[in-house]
């Protein structure tokens, strides 16, 4: 450590949380720009194993902060190994943003450091390899967060809230979809499905998740396609699902290059429909059942700007600030990948 590095103890008297970035590809430059916006942290080191310059995704989540993220890559700190990174008293909270594969491993040893972690989606390929890091995350007494942004993107923070509370009665259909262009960026892991677990994993997770979320276990689980493009259909007990109500969610890499990102998500409730485009204006709509009214749910008004990456960056740093646990824990991190298994397993 330098002399001109706070220690721990002077970054916590300051209330400003040190955080350094593993994986500087498109995620990793998404985290950076999230953490420049949040309160209560500091950028402090870089460390990119991969050496990557690519910055491809199926979405631009860095928009007018693009020049800012192209000044924190070059003027923030490079660590040249993992000692060296995790050794710096200044880091408090590191986020993962490698390849799947290397998941375990890097979290592992910054739970060992005593770091605080968020680890980007999928944790692990392996339920019990996340469970086995949750132990030795409580054990050390460090908060260790999977990074499933769905939970905090706005709009479905705002719709999971109105079904679980019955807002316009219970649900008798939902049908979720997340389709983007096949990979043309990192083939090599992409489309090494051991390492990647193909787009069933990698992208249709957000959807599994959220089911989780928002309507809780699963009691059946039912899928066609294959790892690459998946329909799911979720069967559940008596709750917030209407006996016989069909929870469905569509995922998959598109083989069109040129195909533009779509989430959208329709959720047919009782008194209502929640009807959500990701690239309408506006994108979240609420369809009267009784007179096909039309309500638009506004951004800023009826929920918080912003993105789901935001939110769940400035969620951790409080809880950490706080003292306060995970707003999503490793256990649901597999709990939701128990789930994909399932789908996997239905595959056949």
């Amino acid at each position: 450590m330098t002399s001109s590095e706070p220690s721990t103890a002077e970054t916590s008297r300051c209330g400003v949380l040190g955080v350094g970035i593993i994986g500087l590809g498109f995620m990793g430059r998404t985290h950076l720009a999230s953490y420049a916006r949040t309160e209560g942290c500091e950028l402090r080191a870089l460390l990119d194993p991969a050496q990557r310059a690519a910055a491809a995704g199926n979405l631009i989540t860095t928009g007018d902060a693009k020049d800012d993220v192209e000044r924190l890559l070059a003027t923030l700190p490079r660590a040249n190994c993992l000692d060296e990174f995790l050794a710096r008293a200044d880091i408090d909270v590191v986020s993962i943003c490698t390849p799947t594969d290397t998941h375990v491993d890097l979290v592992r040893a910054a739970i060992r450091a005593k770091k605080h972690v968020l680890v980007e989606k999928p944790t692990a390929l392996d339920a019990d390899a996340i469970e086995a890091l949750d132990h030795e995350a409580r054990a050390a007494g460090v908060l260790v967060m999977p990074a499933h942004c769905m939970r905090f993107w706005p709009a479905w923070a705002w719709m999971a809230e109105a079904i679980r509370t019955r807002r316009f009665g219970a649900v008798r259909h939902a049908r979720f979809r997340r389709l983007g262009a096949a990979p043309t960026w990192s083939q090599h892991f992409y489309l090494d499905f051991a390492r990647s677990g193909g787009a069933i994993v990698d992208l249709h997770i957000h959807d599994a998740d959220f089911v989780r979320f928002a309507f809780g276990e699963p009691t059946s689980v039912a899928a066609t396609g294959s790892r690459r493009h998946v329909h799911a259909r979720y069967g559940f007990g008596a709750g917030v699902v209407v006996e016989g109500g069909i929870i469905e969610a569509e995922g998959g890499w598109m083989e069109d290059p040129s195909f533009a990102f779509t989430m959208t998500a329709e959720v047919v409730c009782e008194k209502a429909t929640l009807d959500f485009d990701l690239m309408r204006d506006p994108e979240l709509r609420v369809v009267s059942t009784a007179d096909g009214s039309v309500s638009t749910i506004v951004a800023g008004r009826e929920y918080p700007l912003g993105n789901g990456y935001d939110h769940e960056i400035a969620a951790l740093i409080r809880a950490i600030a706080s003292g306060g646990t995970a707003p999503v824990t490793l256990g649901d991190a597999a709990r939701t990948q128990r789930l994909l298994d399932r789908e996997i397993a239905a595959l056949g």
